[in-house]
């Protein structure tokens, strides 16, 4: 299967390492990325030497979440829009069904679908100088994508809402310390932990180790439903906003 540009796979052994491949853009997501992200998990749970993936950002950055000219193109272009809002709970959906061990290396920022990517994983290792942040809501839009409906799964809600409603980077730290991610790894170690980490797991019986992640996922699955499909329908009407409009292309503007 070829996978759509922004995404490539490398093996290591038993291990496979997906890199989110737009350095030059910090990992931005635009529509053939977010495709890739849809479709890569169905492409490596077909893989049958495959035990245990790492996912990790080229360059400085995890992901600055959706590229601002894509996202703009919403504004204007609703079957685009609607693609997307599609494509957006099959990458959550496949996530929570793919029967592997996934480890984030959280190699720097990590932001809006970026931070639900990475929260979404079985083990989340974070670079000293690696953030999450989620700042839907400072451009107008609801936190459908996953931050809203998860996030209080994993944190406590008071600090949920403060992240949600605020949008403020959450260093690699306070993520460890609010229940966001595993642990804080020095950054010339990231990506060595890791994969350490994947050949540790890939070692592991297959079945008890599927089934294991299976029934962990059900907890998260089944408490998402309501939340994921509420959160996507709000996410839908926030983006027909003016006040959305508005914020979008004055952040827009300021990226050039």
């Amino acid at each position: 299967m070829q996978l759509p540009p922004g995404l490539t796979i490398t093996a290591d052994g038993p291990v496979r390492i997906v890199l989110i491949d737009r350095p030059g853009e910090l990992n931005a997501v635009n529509a053939d990325l977010h495709r890739a992200l849809a479709e890569v998990w169905r492409h490596l749970a077909a893989d049958t030497e495959a035990r245990a993936v790492v996912l990790t950002g080229a360059g400085r950055a995890f992901s600055a979440g959706g590229d601002l000219n894509w996202i703009t193109s919403f504004l204007d272009d609703p079957v685009a829009r609607d693609e997307s809002i599609r494509e957006g709970a099959q990458i959550i959906e496949e996530l929570l069904r793919f029967p592997l061990p996934v480890i984030a290396a959280v190699n720097g920022g990590a932001v809006g679908l970026g931070a639900s990517i990475a929260v979404l994983c079985d083990v989340v290792l974070m670079s000293e100088k690696a953030y999450l942040a989620d700042p839907h809501v400072a451009v107008g839009l609801v936190a459908g994508d996953g931050g809203a409906a998860f996030w209080p799964l994993l944190t406590p809600i008071l600090r949920t809402r403060e992240f949600l409603y605020t949008g403020d980077r959450i260093d690699a730290a306070t993520a460890v310390q609010v229940g966001l991610a595993s642990r804080v790894v020095a950054p010339d170690a990231l990506l060595d932990e890791a994969l350490a980490l994947a050949r540790r797991l890939a070692a592991q019986p297959v079945e008890a180790l599927r089934g294991t992640k299976r029934v962990v996922n059900m907890y998260l699955s089944q408490a998402l439903g309501g939340p994921m499909q509420a959160g996507f329908a709000a996410e839908v009407v926030s983006m027909q906003s003016a006040e959305h409009r508005e914020r979008l292309l004055a952040l827009r503007d300021r990226a050039r």
